[in-house]
């Protein structure tokens, strides 16, 4: 009877459960079952992954790498967090069985699995100090292009890209130079579609490749430096480079970021680098950063949009503010620049000769200073145009024959700029023909102090040059 009993409250107990299984769940309102996450665990490095490893990386070294395949891919099948030669040597099997073999169908597997080894790399040492993800992704990228060539452009750039911004200025040289070269054969596919990212990833490539090639604790700075040229090159040749293309691209983006001071300066960069200088889009850029945080560059680009404008006054202007930012960067060739243009605008434009030549001689100083002749030559032109341009004396029967003399301080300044710049001799020679037509003529001469050739004659006035008689 106890027994009963006992079984009759358990089935009192099970049948309300059942019943309550039974019933219909409306529809939609059931909760779904999740699945408990997975949890891999790390593949077990067995003595017989050790010796493996040995095998094949002693295999490797001699350059057998049919002989290193088997045991590299028991390591890799069964025990891929072993070492990380698994893949550096891994990458080197792969690649000389690649190229070996003819079967379509081996070189695909091949293929698949030199880009699949990056990803396993990735999972078991993508968190290695001196090449983590980042880099890894950069070797991945250089799969794609090795093995894939143009059938995985898109893949390949988005891992180089991805390699590039992670690894910065410590970026492999042959991550960045293929980035470029990606980059370049996607937007050659789609030139309106993908110039924006082209130009993109040239500036950021080809400024690393700069940082590496001006840094001399770099073993690889020549190389960098060689590659820099070559990356340049595409991008002038690519039509990317086009004035009107970036502004087309650019125009927009200037307006959207005219509060990011980053962006503009990026910006003028890039058209300063593909001289791109006259444009309304560069100027605004340079006009907008100038407000956010003054810089000789975007200081320079006001000078320039001035000039454009027809404000010379507004310019140099400018332009003293330039030499005074890129004096405390101790950036003192564009300092001989913005002197040089301040000086050419003051001459052609101004009519301000004494000011022409104190920017033109503050010029040829900074360039002394660093021990370069190139650049001094114009500014020597420059102040013999302002000389031959001038008439310092009255303008009477005797202040017409002294007004001659001043043709020849102008010619001393054009032989001295032939004297000390071959870059500007042919100039200089045609302007001393041209103006020695002017001297004072044998009988206009007997009017002047110290008339005999040879003599040396003061030209005074604002000129006050010591000059020979001629």
């Amino acid at each position: 009877m106890k027994i009963r009993t006992t079984l009759l409250m358990a089935l009192a107990a099970v049948i309300p459960a059942l019943a309550c299984a039974k019933k219909p769940t409306k529809v939609g309102t059931e909760t779904p079952v999740q699945a408990a996450p997975v949890v891999e665990e790390e593949p077990t490095i067995t003595e017989e992954c050790v010796v493996n490893v040995s095998l094949f990386h002693e295999s490797v070294k001699n350059k057998m790498y049919a002989d290193a395949y088997e045991p590299w891919w028991n390591v890799y099948s069964t025990c891929p967090n072993a070492n990380k030669s698994i893949y550096t040597d891994g990458a080197k099997i792969v690649e000389a069985l690649y190229r070996a073999t003819s079967d379509p169908a081996e070189k695909e597997r091949l293929a698949n699995l030199a880009v699949e080894m990056q990803d396993k790399r990735i999972r078991f040492f993508g968190n290695d100090p001196k090449y983590p993800k980042a880099y890894i992704l950069g070797e991945k990228g250089l799969a794609y292009v090795d093995f894939f060539g143009e059938t995985k452009l898109v893949e390949a750039r988005e891992c180089l890209h991805q390699s590039v911004e992670g690894m910065g200025a410590n970026s492999k040289i042959m991550v960045l130079v293929k980035l470029v070269d990606v980059s370049y054969a996607l937007y050659k596919q789609d030139p309106n579609g993908k110039a924006e990212q082209f130009i993109a990833d040239y500036e950021l490539a080809s400024n690393y490749l700069g940082e590496q090639a001006s840094n001399t604790n770099n073993k690889n700075a020549e190389i960098a430096g060689k590659q820099k040229d070559y990356v340049d090159n595409i991008f002038a040749v690519s039509g990317a480079a086009d004035c009107s293309k970036l502004d087309e691209i650019y125009a927009a983006v200037v307006k959207e970021n005219l509060t990011n001071l980053d962006m503009l300066q990026k910006i003028a960069k890039l058209y300063r680098r593909v001289r791109c200088t006259e444009s309304d889009v560069y100027f605004a850029a340079c006009e907008a950063a100038h407000k956010l945080q003054p810089t000789q560059e975007s200081a320079a680009g006001c000078a320039s949009m001035a000039a454009k404008k027809g404000d010379y006054e507004q310019a140099i202007a400018y332009y003293d503010q330039a030499i005074k930012l890129a004096m405390v960067e101790d950036a003192l060739e564009d300092v001989a620049d913005y002197q040089y243009n301040a000086a050419f605008y003051c001459y052609n434009n101004l009519r301000k000769y004494p000011e022409a030549r104190k920017y033109a001689l503050a010029s040829i100083a900074t360039l002394q200073g660093l021990g370069i002749n190139k650049g001094q030559g114009r500014c020597y032109i420059i102040i013999g145009m302002c000389y031959a341009s001038s008439q310092p004396y009255a303008n009477d029967n005797k202040g017409r024959i002294l007004n001659k003399t001043v043709y020849w301080a102008a010619v001393d300044k054009f032989q001295k700029a032939k004297q000390i710049d071959p870059s500007v001799e042919a100039q200089a020679s045609e302007f001393i023909s041209s103006y020695s037509k002017y001297f004072p003529t044998k009988e206009e001469r007997f009017d002047l102090p110290n008339e005999f050739s040879g003599s040396t004659y003061y030209v005074g006035g604002w000129i006050g040059e010591t000059t020979v008689i001629r």
